[in-house]
């Protein structure tokens, strides 16, 4: 038997971070090349956005711009909305989270367990339409007196968090072996800091960015010239605009995946691996295991960050019914229904 958890905690956030590395099997049949998940969905809030929600709190604390019986406003996904609200929980802050209204009824619920206050906000407006669930949230931060912006998209505080946990993480866990590391960009934090770090510790760590087909960041990567976006349906990653935290200079390639590739591949990560989590998550597994088989070289590791829980999808990813609805293909079977997709968020 393992020894976890040999000792009590002080609170629930010191339980964040060292999530395990899991070798996927199924979805790599006959494959050469290892890949390795990294189940950031057993932070105690369910998402790698814990790793950032303490910390973006506690540089606001300490630079005097949030104080007792402060607010807390943030445009979220709802994962980084859920990591700020579970750490605010034990200092009694105010949360009031924008929610774009393609994302799930489940996290809907559950940032509300949490205290949060939730407003919702069209997802089919540009990004500069004051209705744009970033706006909104900035509009109330100015409204609102003694409340503070999360700002996860500027925040310099989320790279920092991953340049100082995952990474090192990694690089420990796969005793330097690794060579490849995918992972998404929703605000970039994960992407910018964790590849950072693992470049600095050898300039043969190739950083993949993976995006929903939709998203302005990878054609801006390739081009240099900003495209318009298109609509998806998965939520947490790919952009309208290029979030300031996102460092492109460490990223060494950029690929896009489908809605209905990642779907599919969320679905066989629960039915073949064990592993339920969010259709980011299939993203990106899905691009590198692409990657893994086009290598096909034992020598190589590549990680994937499996970014959430899936429960937090069920009414979507793993409803047979959305998916007809939405046009998506079930498990590789045919289309069954007209496309429809919603923005990104």
């Amino acid at each position: 038997m393992s020894e976890r958890h040999r000792r009590p905690y002080n609170d629930v956030t010191e339980l964040v971070g060292w999530t395990p590395l899991v070798r996927l099997n199924r979805v790599c049949e006959g494959i050469r090349t290892p890949v390795y998940g990294k189940c950031e969905f057993m932070n105690p809030g369910g998402s790698v956005k814990d790793r950032i929600g303490r910390a973006i709190i506690e540089e606001a604390e300490e630079e005097g711009r949030l104080g007792p019986g402060g607010t807390i406003v943030e445009a979220t996904s709802g994962n980084t909305g859920l990591a700020l609200a579970m750490a605010a929980s034990l200092k009694g802050y105010r949360c009031i989270f924008t929610l774009p209204d393609k994302m799930s009824l489940e996290k809907r619920k559950l940032l509300r367990a949490f205290g949060a206050e939730v407003v919702i906000t069209p997802s089919d407006v540009p990004p500069d339409h004051p209705d744009h669930y970033t706006n909104h949230a900035a509009r109330l931060a100015s409204e609102i007196p003694g409340a503070v912006l999360a700002n996860q998209f500027y925040n310099g505080a989320n790279p920092r968090a991953h340049y100082g946990t995952t990474g090192p993480e990694l690089w420990q866990q796969t005793d330097g072996r690794i060579t490849h590391f995918f992972a998404g960009a929703g605000t970039g934090g994960t992407l910018s800091g964790t590849g950072r770090y693992l470049k600095e510790r050898s300039g043969k760590v190739k950083v993949v960015g993976v995006d929903p087909v939709g998203s302005v960041i990878a054609p801006f990567f390739h081009t240099g010239s900003m495209p318009e976006g298109a609509t998806y349906q998965v939520e947490g990653l790919g952009s309208d605009k290029i979030p300031g935290t996102l460092d492109l200079d460490i990223v060494d390639d950029y690929v896009t995946v489908t809605d209905t590739q990642a779907f599919q591949m969320t679905r066989r990560l629960a039915r073949e691996e064990g592993l339920f989590v969010g259709g980011s998550a299939g993203l990106i597994v899905h691009a590198a295991v692409a990657l893994a088989r086009e290598l096909n070289d034992p020598d190589a590791l590549v990680v994937a960050i499996l970014c959430d829980w899936g429960e937090r999808y069920l009414s979507k990813v793993f409803d047979d019914d959305w998916l007809l609805e939405k046009g998506i293909p079930l498990d590789g079977g045919e289309v069954l229904g007209a496309s429809s997709r919603g923005r990104s968020s």
